[in-house]
């Protein structure tokens, strides 16, 4: 089976600094509580779906 880039796993963004701030978001990785905690569950659709969701987060953006 060939892999395509669909398949590939999607890296976790955690930094090992776990810190909720404002807006339930952590301080470190940018991701809600919410989505820290189903990351394990989620399929890579769902999971670039957050990392979109963390660039504008980066970017100032509240989201």
């Amino acid at each position: 089976m060939i892999e395509t880039p669909d398949d590939k796993p999607v890296p976790s963004p955690c930094v090992s600094v776990c810190a909720l701030g404002a807006g339930d978001i952590c301080i470190a990785c940018h991701r809600s509580g919410n989505e820290i905690s189903r990351w394990g569950s989620m399929n890579n659709t769902e999971k670039r779906a957050v990392w979109a969701l963390i660039r504008r987060r980066e970017q100032g953006e509240v989201v």
